[in-house]
């Protein structure tokens, strides 16, 4: 059994830096590569950042180039993206998802991902 769980949302104001959390349980295998979605109202979910658990490969969507960075701890378990520079079209709930190799799609296609969590509210608004 596998379970995500994110923490660390809030409303911040644009400009600001934020750090939201992925706390990872369950089949170590089946959770080898972590990865931040995010979905805004009306539109569809967007991958942000993820790392491989055995490489500390990482991968980053074009969008938050340069102001997002993603970090991995195996001994917790637990992915952090860090945001800085927010703006209100970073505005989302944002999720984590996992998945066990191979690992031969997309890594920002949401469809591949069989686990997720219930997501955590990023907010940005002056």
């Amino acid at each position: 059994q596998v379970r995500l769980v994110e923490s660390g949302g809030a409303s911040v104001q644009p400009g600001e830096s934020l750090t939201v959390s992925c706390a990872a349980s369950g089949s170590t295998a089946k959770t080898s590569l972590i990865t931040w979605f995010r979905q805004a109202p009306g539109k569809e979910r967007e991958g942000v950042a993820g790392v491989f658990a055995r490489t500390g490969g990482q991968l980053i969507g074009n969008s938050v180039l340069g102001r997002f960075s993603v970090s991995r701890d195996n001994a917790k378990n637990t992915l952090t993206l860090q945001m800085r520079r927010l703006t209100p079209a970073d505005t989302a709930m944002y999720y984590c998802a996992a998945v066990g190799p191979p690992y031969n799609f997309p890594w920002d296609a949401p469809a591949h991902y069989p686990y997720w969590g219930q997501g955590t509210q990023v907010t940005v608004s002056s």
